[in-house]
């Protein structure tokens, strides 16, 4: 059995630089974990987005007789949340003073970011998402960018920006359209619906299910049963991102739909989009 306390933060100290990120390393494993912690809210903010790139890069360039981790996990040190998605107040001070190229340039961030992520950072890492609370709009966009997606019971997923009269633009329809089909991934995306980790599971976008609790545990699980068929495993996650991929253009094409309609949105729309940043806010003070 291997727990938290067998992880080992890495030296030298690239990743002591972070402020919305505590990596460790689990060498035994061949396992990186990077747990988030962004502030003020939890939340995409632009540090962390640039922090999980820089962590990312520093991966993909690591000296020649040093090699990546063959599996990388993300999770939230933040009780109750996995990532409340995209950073609604700064996008409606981009939108209030109509600044396309500012909204854009988050929007590229985002995708340049799920996109490492999806496509194992080029090196065939397999990625895996363990969510232990709520992931919501952008939040649950990155999670179901992983290879894996590993839920504990009580977390809720779903995607709330038809609230606010926008549609989740960064890999939501392209991810969930060839993992559920195009119908379901409409119906998910245009009913702003919080689903339940057992209900993700149903469909088959959870493909893990954990007790609360338990969900560390269940991806120490995932591994070992990897493991004991690696090359299996590994040659038909390639296979995967040969048949039907998601390719980087179409995740840029949508982007920038998503940032044209954004700065079409109406002063009610935006002040719906600031009643959630004050939900987002009051979850943390409660956390």
């Amino acid at each position: 059995m291997h727990n938290t306390n067998q992880l080992l933060k890495i030296q030298p100290t690239l990743e002591e630089s972070f402020n919305s990120l505590d990596i460790q390393y689990d060498h035994q494993n061949s396992l990186a974990w990077y747990y988030t912690q962004p502030y003020p809210r939890p939340c995409c903010t632009p540090a962390l987005i640039d922090e999980i790139q820089q962590w990312y890069g520093h991966l993909t360039n690591l000296e020649n007789n040093m090699s990546p981790p063959q599996y990388i996990a993300i999770a939230s040190k933040i009780r109750g949340v996995f990532n409340l998605g995209g950073d609604l107040k700064l996008f409606a001070q981009y939108i209030r003073s109509q600044n396309r190229e500012a909204l854009l340039s988050y929007a590229m961030s985002c995708i340049d970011t799920l996109y490492l992520n999806h496509t194992g950072l080029g090196k065939n890492i397999t990625t895996i998402s363990l969510v232990q609370g709520d992931a919501l709009g952008g939040g649950f966009e990155f999670a179901i960018s992983s290879n894996v997606l590993i839920a504990e019971r009580s977390a809720k997923m779903g995607m709330p920006e038809i609230l606010f009269n926008l549609f989740p633009g960064m890999g939501a329809y392209s991810l969930l359209s060839r993992k559920i089909g195009s119908g379901m991934a409409e119906k998910m995306i245009l009913g702003g619906k919080l689903y339940t980790a057992e209900e993700m599971y149903e469909l088959g976008i959870v493909d893990v299910l954990a007790e609360d609790g338990e969900g560390e545990k269940a991806v120490f699980e995932y591994i070992k049963k990897q493991n004991r068929a690696s090359n299996g495993y590994r040659a038909f996650q390639q296979a995967k991102r040969h048949c039907n991929p998601v390719t980087y253009e179409e995740l840029k094409n949508i982007a920038i739909i998503w940032a044209d309609a954004a700065l079409k949105l109406s002063d009610k729309d935006l002040r719906m989009m600031e009643r959630l940043v004050a939900r987002q806010s009051l979850k943390v003070s409660h956390g």
